[in-house]
């Protein structure tokens, strides 16, 4: 059975794909969460992508040969050369909140409480996501990705969570990829992950 690469942003931690590894492991599968960063001896996987680890997950599948990518609610690197690890805007924005060493607040406090408390289930699931996330220096938020040439022919497929990602979203469908969107936050995930669980695995069929 193909292995499974649960890939969180570089922004938080493995807490965030938890409950739909703990799914996928009792269906069976061999399942590892990590960051994109980081090595992965792995031939040949299923890879998936969340947030800002779509960035990363090209570079992964040429080097792994993986059998096929489904972003969940990910960022879309460039067709060909370099991509900005945040967008403009969330760049100037972070180098006005960076300390004195460099160093940016954790993720959780980028935006307003409530909406922020809107991305959780509960108290306890927030703790346990927020106690990983870690405060990464202001240079990587002003860093660039490669991704290699042709990647999006490749098998992929996307898995949005409502709008935020709706110009990715789009993109995918122009690139003729299989697409599904819920009505969800942005760590939907944790929400309902029996039904994420699903829809992973049934992109991931479409690319067999």
């Amino acid at each position: 059975m193909t292995p499974v690469r649960l890939l969180h942003s570089p922004w938080v931690g493995p807490r965030t794909w938890a409950p739909v590894a703990e799914r996928l492991h009792d269906a069976g599968r061999d399942v590892r969460v990590q960051d994109p960063r980081e090595p992965c001896e792995v031939r040949r996987p299923l890879l998936v992508p969340h947030s800002g680890a779509g960035l990363w997950a090209p570079g992964l599948a040429a080097r792994l040969d993986a059998v096929g990518t489904v972003f969940v609610d990910a960022a879309l690197p460039a067709g060909t050369g370099s991509t900005p690890t945040v967008p403009s805007d969330l760049a100037q924005h972070l180098r006005g909140v960076a300390d004195a060493d460099g160093l940016l607040p954790p993720w959780t406090r980028w935006w307003p409480e409530e909406d922020v408390a809107a991305l959780f289930p509960d108290d306890l699931t927030r703790a346990e996501v927020e106690a990983e996330v870690p405060r990464l220096p202001l240079s990587y938020a002003e860093g660039r990705v490669e991704a290699p040439a042709g990647w999006e022919s490749r098998r992929c497929a996307y898995l949005a969570f409502g709008a935020t990602y709706a110009e990715e979203t789009a993109r995918a469908r122009e690139l003729g990829w299989p697409v599904e969107v819920f009505d969800g936050g942005h760590l939907h995930q944790l929400v309902d992950p029996d039904r994420v669980t699903d829809a992973v695995l049934r992109l991931a069929d479409q690319l067999a």
